[in-house]
């Protein structure tokens, strides 16, 4: 049997054909698409970490990475490709591209992106999500309270207490201790002598008892004093010095802390003692009642009635 002729294959189905057929479209679809892109720029966002980076597209074509590049779609158009931008749809409105960016919806309309929120930029805007706060008056400090000159002791008042008492002047006994008033005195305070009068600067020391044979004295219920009430000590010039009571601490006798008790100080302060703990018949109360205060107040003396007659 005679072998079988083989057909020829038709031009167009050839390989080559195809090849060149292949190549043609691709030269004249890039030639095109040069053309049509040629006039127009186009802004594509996201270069590596906000960095801007161009590549040409064609002839004439500029293509920019980064977030901070322009596009323009149309004639009447404004975007900045990026998803998250506000865009611009009428020909009075203005963008600036960003997602953060002042956005005008119509002639006399304003928005900054949040509903009544203002930013200042990105990324490190502040914001307000609400009405600007009312401005805070900043509170003023007073003035230190100058301290007054010496003038003996004639009074003492504590008004929440209740008391109202003379005040006789004490000083240092066998020791280096300080004296108490007499006990037959029980409602009389004793005020040292050696140290700071009333509105002095330092540290003055005032002392009274808590109780006698007799019954309770001028500072029975001292250990009662609140922090924030006042105390006063009349002065024989007519002037008040009025001092805060700061806080109120009971200490053993034995190891009673005078540093802290008659240490100096800058301004003038108040310390109040008496007895307190437990009492034994043989050595007496175990600890003692110390109030801590400080000047507050000057009260002037009142005018006599010769004076205002005048």
């Amino acid at each position: 049997m005679a072998p079988r002729r083989r057909r020829r294959r038709p031009w167009y189905r050839t390989r080559a054909y195809r090849l060149t057929r292949t190549a043609l479209l691709t030269v004249v679809l890039v030639t095109v698409g040069a053309r049509c892109t040629g006039d127009h720029k186009s802004t594509v966002p996201g270069g590596p970490y906000g960095q801007d980076t161009v590549a040409a597209a064609g002839p004439g074509a500029e293509v920019a990475a980064g977030p901070d590049a322009e596009v323009t779609r149309g004639p009447d158009a404004e975007t900045t490709g990026w998803p998250d931008a506000e865009v611009t749809r009428g020909p009075d409105a203005e963008t600036t591209g960003w997602p953060d960016a002042e956005v005008t919806r119509g002639p006399d309309a304003e928005t900054t992106g949040w509903p009544h929120a203002e930013t200042t930029g990105w990324p490190d805007a502040e914001v307000t999500r609400g009405p600007a706060p009312s401005a805070r008056p900043t509170p003023t400090r007073k003035p230190p309270l100058r301290p007054l000159p010496r003038s003996r002791p004639t009074s003492f008042r504590i008004p929440s207490l209740g008391i109202d008492a003379p005040i006789t002047g004490l000083g240092l006994i066998k020791g280096r201790e300080l004296a108490t008033p007499p006990v037959d005195r029980p409602k009389l305070v004793g005020w040292y002598q050696g140290g700071p009068t009333p509105g002095e600067s330092g540290t003055a020391i005032a002392v009274g008892h808590r109780d006698t044979r007799t019954g309770p004295a001028v500072f029975a219920a001292l250990a009662q004093v609140k922090p924030g009430k006042v105390i006063e000590a009349g002065r024989a010039d007519g002037r008040t010095a009025v001092y805060t009571v700061d806080r109120v601490k009971v200490f053993d006798k034995e190891g009673f802390p005078d540093r802290e008790v008659y240490g100096p100080a800058r301004r003038p302060e108040l310390r109040v003692i008496t007895c307190g703990g437990l009492f034994k018949w043989r050595t007496g109360y175990t600890s003692n009642v110390v109030v801590f205060a400080h000047l507050t107040q000057t009260r002037e003396p009142r005018p006599t009635k010769s004076a205002t007659a005048r």
